[in-house]
């Protein structure tokens, strides 16, 4: 997912997002821990799938704090 699709996103989907994508990436690592994952890019798309949605969790937190 990138920033322009998370950006667009209200916080309850932001939450939903977060939780689908961190359940992927513990799903990912437990396949390549079993050597059961054929794509292991996969791992670091998802990774810095999460990191950019926390990342625009803490933006609008902060910016509330602002305003």
């Amino acid at each position: 997912m990138k920033a322009k699709e998370i950006r667009v996103l209200n916080d309850e989907d932001l939450i939903k997002e977060i939780e689908t994508a961190q359940k992927a990436y513990f799903d990912l690592r437990f396949k390549a821990a079993t050597k059961q994952l054929k794509n292991h890019r996969d791992i670091s798309k998802v990774k810095k799938t999460v990191a950019r949605i926390k990342t625009e969790i803490r933006r609008r937190q902060l910016e509330k704090g602002r305003g």
